[in-house]
């Protein structure tokens, strides 16, 4: 049991970083960047990172599934504890993907807003 319980903490950390790359992004542009591109990539990178409310919503969706894992794992086969693992990593990592394109978009934004030409 405290293997499992090990497995899921460092799966729930190992979610939660990844759902920080999109804020890593590095954009496709079209021409040659200008002088301030730098500069303002690492703004609107540190922008997209800084959305903690989306790591909260990374932990509550991994919680959800762990309730809704822990739930069909005791019904099915009697292992609610494996069950809520299951749960906890699926609900994590289909929110940890959403999050991490929600940072890209923001980097994409900021980037276009601020006159570069991205289209990807």
């Amino acid at each position: 049991m405290k293997t499992q319980l090990t497995l899921c903490a460092f799966g729930l950390a190992f979610v939660t970083a990844c759902a920080d790359s999109g804020a890593n992004y590095q954009p496709i542009l079209d021409g040659v960047p200008t002088a301030a591109y730098k500069t303002d990539l690492a703004e609107c990178q540190a922008l997209a990172r800084n959305q903690k409310q989306f790591d909260q919503e990374t932990m509550g969706a991994a919680v959800l599934g762990a309730g809704a894992g822990a739930a069909l794992g005791e019904v099915d086969n009697g292992d609610a504890l494996g069950g809520a693992i299951a749960g906890a990593l699926a609900g994590g990592v289909a929110s940890a993907v959403d999050v991490n394109e929600r940072r890209k978009a923001i980097v994409i934004e900021c980037l276009q807003g601020r006159g570069h030409r991205v289209v990807g």
